[in-house]
C-alpha cells in the first residue's frame, strides 16, 4: 500500500541535566553507543528503500537502535536528523495520527474492559467511521485472524495468542497503508511463537500492506522477512534477502548472528600460491571454490592471516587422520535426528552437527567426552574475514 524511504534517519538522545558532557568536537564509546556532544547516538545515518507490500525485518541484539529506529517511523520519537519519506511525501513534522500507519506492541496494549469487539471497533470510532463500516470491517478481520469466537469476550478471558490476533486485528481494521510490529511474539512461549509466525505469513498474503517487523529472534527475521536489516550499536550491518546474509554474510557480527548454532570461528591462513587461494587451520589446507577465487582475485586479495568461519552444519567428519582439522569432543546434545558435538579446536570452542542415520538408515556410531574427531570442510562453504572483521569477498 505504500513505499517508505528513510535517508539518514539519525537519533540522538540529549545528555541529562547531571551527565557529564564530552568535550565539544570529541567522541566516547559508552554501552557500545556512540556519546558525543550533543548526546547519546542510537541510530546513525539509517538508509533504507522499501518497497511497496514488501516485508522488512529489523533484527539485532537489545539496544542496537532497531525499535527506536520504528518508533520513529510511527512518529513516537522525533527524528533528530535524516528524512522520511511514506509514498513520496516528508513525514518528519507529520502527527502519528495522519501517517496513515498502525502498530502493534510487544505488551499488546488492549483496554481490559472493552471486549475484544470493541477493542478492535476503537480506532474506527475515533474516526468517527460510520457504524455498518466499521462492524463490517470487525468483522471481516476477525474472520481473517480466526477470532469470531471471541469477540464478546474480554482480554482477560484470552490466552496469549489470541491476545496478540487482536492487537493485530485492531490495527488492521483501520486499512493502514503501513503496519509496524514491534517484537509482537516476544511474550509467547515457543510452540505459540511458531503457531503466530505462521499466522503472521497468511495474514500478510491476505492483506495489501507493507510491512515494517522489528524483532531480536533471528528465526522470526529468517521465515518472515522479504529482506532483513541487521542492526548493531546503531548502525545498519547488513541489508538483504535472508538467503543472501546467511549465504553470504559481510562481516564477523552478522556471521555470528544469523545462524543457530553460530557459526564456528578459527584463527587461519589464506595462501595464494601459483594463482590459486586456499585457506589453512591447524593440520587442514583447503582449496576455495571456483567463485571465491573470482571473488578474491577480482579484489586482489593478499595472502594473510585471516578469520574462517564455518558453519556447524558444514563441518564434516572424516573417518581418517590426515589433511583433517583435530577436535576433542567436550559435550555431545543428542537432538534427535542429529548430534551436536561441542568441541575443542586449534584452542578453540567449535560446534559440529552429525546426523544420527546415515542415508541407508543405519545408526552412525556416536561420540563420547574426550573422543577425538576429524574435521574437514569444503572451499565452497568457508567464510573468510580479515582480522578486522570484514568479509574479504566483498
Amino acid at each position: 500500500m505504500a513505499t517508505l524511504n528513510l535517508k539518514g534517519i539519525t537519533k540522538i538522545y540529549p545528555h541529562s541535566g547531571g551527565q557529564k558532557k564530552a568535550r565539544k568536537g570529541a567522541s566516547e564509546k559508552k554501552t557500545n553507543l556512540q556519546v558525543t556532544a550533543e548526546g547519546v547516538i542510537a541510530v546513525q545515518s539509517f538508509d533504507l528503500d522499501i518497497k511497496d507490500k514488501e516485508f522488512i525485518v529489523l533484527v539485532g541484539p537489545s539496544g542496537c537502535g532497531k525499535s527506536t529506529t520504528l518508533r520513529m517511523v510511527a512518529g513516537l520519537e522525533e527524528i533528530s536528523g535524516g528524512e522520511l519519506y511514506i509514498d513520496g511525501k516528508l513525514m518528519n513534522d507529520v502527527e502519528p495520527k495522519n501517517r496513515d500507519i498502525a502498530m502493534v506492541f510487544q505488551s499488546y496494549a488492549l483496554y481490559p474492559h472493552m471486549t475484544v469487539y470493541e477493542n478492535m471497533a476503537f480506532p474506527l470510532k475515533l474516526r468517527k467511521v460510520p457504524k455498518d463500516e466499521i462492524d463490517k470491517r470487525v468483522k471481516e478481520a476477525a474472520a481473517t485472524l480466526d477470532i469470531t469466537q471471541y469477540l464478546d469476550r474480554k482480554p482477560k478471558a484470552l490466552s496469549g495468542g489470541q491476545r496478540q490476533r487482536v492487537a493485530i486485528g485492531r490495527a488492521i481494521v483501520r486499512e493502514p497503508k503501513v503496519l509496524l510490529m514491534d517484537e509482537p511474539l516476544s511474550n509467547l512461549d515457543a510452540k505459540l511463537r511458531n503457531q503466530m509466525r505462521a499466522e503472521i505469513i497468511k495474514l500478510r498474503q491476505k492483506i495489501n500492506t507493507t510491512f515494517m517487523y522489528v524483532t531480536h529472534d533471528q528465526t522470526e527475521a529468517m521465515t518472515l522477512g522479504d529482506r532483513i536489516v541487521i542492526m548493531k550499536d546503531g548502525f545498519i550491518q547488513q541489508i538483504g534477502t535472508p538467503q543472501e546474509v546467511f549465504d553470504h554474510p559481510a562481516n564477523l557480527f552478522v556471521a555470528g548472528f544469523i545462524g543457530m548454532p553460530q557459526m564456528n570461528f578459527f584463527d587461519a591462513q589464506l595462501k595464494n600460491e601459483g594463482g590459486k587461494y586456499s585457506v589453512s587451520v591447524g593440520g587442514c589446507t583447503v582449496e576455495l571454490s571456483g567463485d571465491k577465487q573470482k571473488n578474491l582475485a577480482a579484489k586482489k586479495v593478499s595472502a594473510q592471516a585471516i578469520t574462517l568461519g564455518v558453519r556447524p552444519s558444514h563441518m564434516v567428519l572424516s573417518k581418517e587422520p590426515g589433511n583433517t582439522l583435530t577436535a576433542t569432543v567436550e559435550v555431545s546434545e543428542m537432538m534427535g535426528s542429529e548430534v551436536h558435538f561441542h568441541a575443542n579446536a586449534n584452542g578453540k570452542d567449535v560446534v559440529v552437527i552429525v546426523p544420527t542415520m546415515d542415508t541407508e538408515g543405519q545408526h552412525i556410531d556416536s561420540f563420547h567426552a574426550g573422543d577425538q574427531l576429524n574435521l574437514t570442510f569444503s572451499g565452497s562453504v568457508c567464510h573468510i574475514f580479515d582480522r578486522e572483521g570484514r568479509n574479504l569477498e566483498f
